[in-house]
């Protein structure tokens, strides 16, 4: 490890800085460092910025990859906000609810809704199982199933997290870390929800405010890192996009550059530093020269979940007024549903009209990955009228856009792995990795900014341990779904 005036004499060097990844964590280290004097290289694989929080386009119709709600007490991030989009922010009522056994329960829960669509006798069962989960708890939570069964009682984890969980995740939950739950999770108990939803967030302590409006960028939240990269580009850093790093460079502990490749060329970029957003797990197997063999093989184990939306114009001007629902529904394959029209209005060039994302989470390679554009459209406009969102006779048109390592997964001794990884990146410290990729943490995207900003501070001298950064400074909810959530 180098000393700190080691650390600041090789700070004072440096001038420029390749940043690997163009999304929200690889631009805002970017922006942090054309700020500073020090010109950032963004290298980006994808035709344009935004990462995972980018907007596409299809025939006028703004798609948003998840959906992105605005909001963060972490105030670093809101300047950034504020300064790169300012009035060009709208502030949007939030709406979402549950779809469950053909009734859409509103969400965050509120009791008199949920009682009413779930029935006295099965709400009397829900309690009467949380009661047996006190008296007979898992003894260990090793797995997400023992950690929420804990809390809720199985009953409730059945209905509220068993079918959504394992649908996101493509695994059984008894095979998801319990880590996990309590990071996704947090302070969160039966008595609790139940607390909240009968006199919201003051109705018990310590409960976060449940939010009930956000801000939202007008053209979704590629705005936001559109913008991004053009303050970069006036302030004298690059942004490549098509540009896929090859290899990372570093000789006697320290980051030297990258081989890229674009266009089929690969072009050796040399640099004073490196950030790094891009997959940890690719980040190691790409270093020149390797790293250690249990690094390589620690960084192969670990796993992600692939994700992709299936776009439909709906020619119907007003279909339902949710900004999202999400689909506790074995019958149906679809995991989640945006309304793009209620998350800004400036999402759907034609009023008459209403433009839906379903958002389907599977693996690279599975069934529903093979499927074709042609046929996914297909299974979302059947899925649509299925549920009793639109009729498929309305749906005039569709897109689909698919996204790799959308989510990294907790499982098995991942832990063990990353302290590995962690180890050997820990020797080379110009080399600084963020984001919810680069550290492999399911975080949201302001979260994923913070590591960013920090890891900025780092190569300006200043000592930021991004993997430890609280993801309780970025989560505002206390009743939350545990995986897939909108950030």
């Amino acid at each position: 490890m180098m000393s700190e005036s080691a650390i600041n004499n090789q700070q004072s060097t440096i001038k420029n800085v390749i940043v690997i990844g163009g999304g929200p964590a690889g631009l805002t280290a970017a922006y942090e460092l054309a700020k500073i004097g020090i010109k950032p290289i963004v290298l980006e694989m994808g035709a344009r910025v935004g990462g995972i929080a980018r907007t596409e386009v299809f025939n006028g119709y703004r798609l948003d990859i998840g959906g992105h709600r605005f909001f963060t007490k972490v105030d670093e991030v809101e300047a950034f906000w504020q300064e790169v989009l300012g009035d060009d922010f709208l502030l949007r009522p939030r709406l979402s609810r549950i779809y469950y056994n053909h009734q859409f329960i509103l969400y965050p829960l509120r009791f008199s809704d949920a009682l009413s669509k779930l029935g006295v006798g099965q709400s009397f069962l829900v309690l009467m199982s949380y009661f047996r989960s006190k008296i007979f708890p898992y003894r260990q939570e090793n797995t997400f199933e023992e950690w929420v069964s804990n809390r809720f009682g199985k009953r409730l984890y059945r209905i509220f997290f068993k079918t959504y969980t394992e649908k996101v995740w493509g695994i059984p939950c008894t095979q998801l870390s319990a880590e996990w739950a309590a990071q996704r999770i947090q302070n969160l108990s039966l008595p609790r929800a139940v607390l909240g939803a009968l006199f919201g967030a003051r109705g018990a302590k310590n409960v976060k405010s449940l939010i009930e409006q956000f801000h939202y960028p007008r053209l979704g939240p590629g705005m936001l890192w559109e913008r991004t990269q053009q303050l970069i580009e006036q302030r004298g850093g690059e942004v490549r996009l098509n540009t896929t790093v090859m290899k990372v460079l570093h000789r006697e502990g320290r980051a030297i550059g990258v081989v890229a490749r674009s266009n089929g060329r690969d072009e050796p970029i040399e640099a004073d530093a490196i950030i790094s957003s891009m997959p940890i797990s690719e980040l190691v197997a790409r270093l020149d020269p390797p790293a250690p063999q249990d690094v390589r093989a620690g960084a192969a184990q670990l796993t992600y979940r692939d994700y992709f939306t299936v776009g439909l114009i709906v020619d119907q001007a007003d279909l339902f007024p949710d900004n999202w629902i999400y689909i506790h529904a074995p019958e149906v394959k679809v995991g989640r549903v945006q309304n793009f029209k209620n998350w800004s209005p400036e999402m759907v060039p034609d009023p008459s009209k209403t433009f839906l994302g379903l958002e389907y989470f599977c693996n690279e390679g599975d069934e529903l990955w093979r499927m074709s554009d042609a046929e996914l459209i297909q299974l979302g406009t059947a899925e649509l009228e299925t549920m009793g969102l639109a009729r498929a006779a309305d749906v005039s048109g569709g897109t689909v856009i698919r996204q790799l390592k959308t989510y990294p997964v907790y499982t098995g001794e991942y832990k063990e792995y990353l302290e590995r990884i962690r180890g050997f990146l820990d020797s080379i410290p110009n080399l600084q990795t963020v984001g919810r990729n680069g550290l492999h943490m399911y975080n949201n995207q302001d979260h994923s900014m913070l590591t960013a900003m920090l890891a900025v501070k780092n190569l300006q001298g200043e000592q930021h341990d991004v993997w430890s950064v609280n993801v309780e400074r970025a989560y505002h909810e206390e009743v939350r779904l545990p995986s897939g959530a909108v950030d």
